[in-house]
């Protein structure tokens, strides 16, 4: 069964990657856009802890935790976002369906091997200016496209208690912003079209280690090291009026992502509780490219702070379902590291949400509820007031089996 879904999503995802919308934040506009990916649901739900070496579920953000699968799994998740845009003299609304991630791993003793696909960033906005003595002007800044990221992790098992893992992951993508601009009094607009191919590859090397301190106690660390890397971006401006148009071939530039180290630890009792936490640092970035350069906006060091954890009433129970249910909850404070007008953009946000056994096998839907903030009405900025509702599937068989019987 297991399969028959894997082929059915691979067919949909080159759609759903392109197709989809991600953001309708207006700070898209800034570097690579807006990073979407902050880990699977589960781990979304409980503030972006995954700290726990899980057999089942797939943790997208350590290479090392494939070691610990011991099913062939498959996962999947998407988002529903619902956005509120304030400033101090207008508010918007904006709604948005994206697919997450979506990956396969597979143990190999004791080894563990993924792989997938991941929309990183969007970028997705459009903002309308109408001015002039007698509003006659109108210029209108739409954008669309994003950095979507490929992966291949190999995760090894040291000992029982320690695994180590590597992946590469092969980043592109496309951004587009067009800057139109009319006149009432004249009968043909002009239209520049910005547009930034986007590639480069990253390594993260990452450690995950767990051991009992009593009976029932375990402590759980985790440990994942992300390169500094580059992004090469070949960049096009086309400029459109009532003559013929016009390519300029812009200079290319190098965005450079500086390293990142994120710091996980936990305490609790397997398939019972747990309750985390998790650091994350990153050193200050360079995103400027051809089309959001600005001397008011900046990048400085980026880092986030969450707690979270899980609770089981029964994980062994067969006669309540309720009880067998895994209730998530969380807190995140997040530093993106843009800096405009002299104002930090930070990310405020509660998680929560609930992962629901399918009986008679090992897989999981997932469900996670996220509220938070984003941004500030100081300077004359944005505040965004989101919700979002993210479904995950977490689907486990065996697969490889010898046969019996021919």
């Amino acid at each position: 069964m297991i399969k028959k879904i894997v082929a059915s999503f691979c067919l949909l995802l080159s759609v759903m990657t392109y197709a989809q919308e991600g953001s309708s934040s207006p700070y898209s506009f800034y570097g690579i856009g807006d990073v979407r990916f902050k880990g699977t649901t589960e781990a979304r739900s409980m503030g972006g802890i995954a700290v726990e070496q899980d057999s089942i579920h797939i943790n997208l953000e350590n290479p090392a935790s494939f070691a610990n699968l011991k099913l062939t799994s498959f996962t999947v998740g998407g988002t529903y976002n619902t956005t509120t845009m304030k400033t101090d003299a207008a508010s918007e609304k904006a709604r948005r369906t994206t697919l997450d991630y979506m990956a396969l791993g597979l143990p190999l003793g004791k080894f563990g091997v993924g792989f997938g696909i991941i929309p990183y960033s969007s970028v997705g906005y459009k903002i309308r200016n109408i001015y002039g003595d007698d509003l006659e002007k109108t210029a209108t800044l739409t954008s669309t496209g994003g950095v979507n990221k490929v992966f291949l992790g190999l995760g090894y098992k040291i000992t029982p208690k320690f695994n180590i893992g590597v992946d590469v992951n092969y980043n592109f993508g496309v951004i587009s912003i067009v800057n139109l601009e009319t006149n009432n009094n004249i009968q043909s607009g002009t239209r520049e079209t910005n547009t930034s191919n986007l590639s480069g590859v990253n390594f993260n090397i990452g450690s995950m280690y767990q051991t009992k301190i009593s009976k029932k106690l375990s402590v759980f660390s985790s440990v994942n090291y992300s390169l500094s890397n580059d992004l090469k971006s070949k960049n096009t401006r086309l400029i459109e009026t009532a003559t013929v148009p016009e390519t300029i071939d812009q200079p290319d530039r190098t965005i450079s992502f500086g390293s990142k180290i994120s710091l996980s630890a936990g305490i609790g009792q397997a398939r019972k509780w747990l309750v985390g936490g998790k650091l994350v640092f990153q050193e200050a970035t360079d995103l400027s490219n051809n089309y959001n350069e600005s001397p008011n906006v900046t990048y400085g060091r980026a880092g986030s702070a969450s707690i979270g954890g899980y609770y089981i009433p029964d994980y062994g129970s067969y006669s309540n379902y309720l009880k067998r249910i895994v209730y998530r909850g969380g807190f995140k404070y997040e530093r993106t590291g843009l800096i405009i007008r002299s104002e930090a953009i930070d990310n405020v946000g509660f998680t929560m949400g609930v992962g629901l056994p399918i009986s008679g096998t090992f897989s999981n839907m997932n469900i996670g509820f996220e509220i938070g903030k984003k941004g500030t009405l100081s300077s004359g900025l944005v505040q965004e007031n989101y919700a979002n509702i993210s479904i995950g599937l977490s689907l486990n068989d065996k697969w490889f089996e010898k046969r019996k019987f021919n």
